[in-house]
């Protein structure tokens, strides 16, 4: 016989089970994604290399999977592995999937572009003048992903803080790999120059303040020059230089509007109104961003000056975790992957402020813009 009241109990007891239930199944679910992220990028790479995001925009921008097929030159017996791939980028929103007419079981299904995926066109058709293909395909490569699987066994060294996970992986650093080949360095400044194209859009558009009042300044470490044409184009009474080292100088462009100075950062910066660092000093540690802000400061009149420094790059944290969760976690997943490749660091505010204090500065103005970066405007 039952006792008396023992159901009362078991009630309580059972929904705390379930309820633990529900809570352990939610954690094993976030862990099997989180566990299988990286085939989110492997997948992504597939389709790079099948040129998908093209293939969809040649057939008028909708294409169903025979249309793929065709199109990426995939024999047939490969179909239903292209579904299971479309599907995949279909639930991560790189894709979308559409029927026609939609209330219709047999309609056939096409794949369309994506905001994301226009970024991902390859042409030079104007789809995709602003494509981040040349910027986000060598992320998804052996030679950057690799290293990552030795992460671990970089950080038991003790002179990890000296050398980067990429070189214990390639038995040379990145900026050493790049200076030994001229293709490597091609692809580099491509992928620098895609970034630049649609960040320097966004801040011209959405924060033309920042260059208002200047007649000149020194784009450092500018590469091709491609942000400092952008300033120029929209600014043409400012004279922009562009400085960087005299490899890189000597296998830039010619008629875009800028000039162009070899010379080397840590040692002498000329002087101008303005100084850019555009995603420059994410590649360095505290240290050496503290000689490069100090080379500035130099440029600038020093603390007496009236110049700033313009920096375009991530500040974590910049907007609250429940505003834009996928932006602080882009900001530090780039964190991890500068910190492999060049043992640099994507910052926090307080990291900031600390290497402008110690570089002599006073003072500092946060703009943010959509996405990963910000403007940082730190004044003597």
């Amino acid at each position: 016989m039952a006792h008396p009241g023992a159901g009362d109990h078991q009630e309580p007891q059972a929904r705390h089970d379930a309820t633990d239930a529900e809570e352990l199944l939610q954690a094993h679910l976030h862990l099997w994604s989180h566990a299988l992220g990286y085939v989110k990028s492997m997948a992504l790479k597939c389709a790079l290399d099948l040129r998908i995001p093209d293939a969809i925009q040649r057939c008028g921008g909708a294409a169903t999977l025979d249309d793929l097929l065709a199109a990426t030159g995939l024999p047939p017996s490969s179909l239903p592995f292209l579904r299971r791939l479309m599907r995949a980028l279909t639930a991560s929103r790189i894709f979308s999937l559409r029927q026609d007419p939609a209330d219709d079981p047999a309609a056939v299904s096409s794949y369309h572009l994506t905001a994301t995926s226009r970024l991902l066109l390859s042409g030079g058709d104007d789809a995709s003048c602003f494509s981040l293909f040349p910027a986000i395909y060598p992320l998804v490569q052996e030679g950057l992903v690799s290293p990552m699987l030795r992460m671990h066994e970089w950080m038991g060294r003790h002179d990890a803080a000296a050398t980067s996970l990429y070189e214990v992986a390639h038995g040379k650093g990145l900026w050493d790999t790049l200076q030994a080949s001229a293709a490597y360095r091609a692809a580099f400044q491509d992928a620098m120059d895609a970034d630049t194209r649609l960040v320097m859009h966004a801040v011209l558009g959405g924060s033309p303040a920042v260059f208002r009042g200047l007649t000149s300044l020194v784009d450092v470490g500018g590469g091709r020059g491609r942000a400092a044409a952008a300033i120029a184009g929209a600014f043409p009474h400012i004279q922009c230089t562009v400085m960087d080292l005299p490899h890189v100088v000597a296998e830039a462009p010619a008629g875009n509007g800028v000039c162009f100075l070899a010379g080397d950062m840590f040692e002498h910066i000329p002087s101008a109104d303005a100084l850019l660092l555009k995603w420059i000093l994410h590649d360095w540690d505290d240290a050496n961003c503290i000689k490069i802000m100090q080379r500035c400061l130099e440029a600038i009149g020093g603390k007496e000056g009236r110049g700033k420094v313009i920096i375009i790059d991530a500040v974590i944290g910049s907007v609250p975790n429940d505003d834009d969760a996928i932006c602080r976690e882009a900001q530090v997943l780039c964190d991890l992957q500068i910190m492999a490749a060049f043992n640099g660091a994507e910052r926090e505010e307080h990291e900031w402020r600390r290497i402008f204090l110690e570089a002599g500065f006073c003072d500092y103005k946060i703009t943010r813009i959509r996405g990963v970066k910000s403007i940082i405007e730190v004044y003597p």
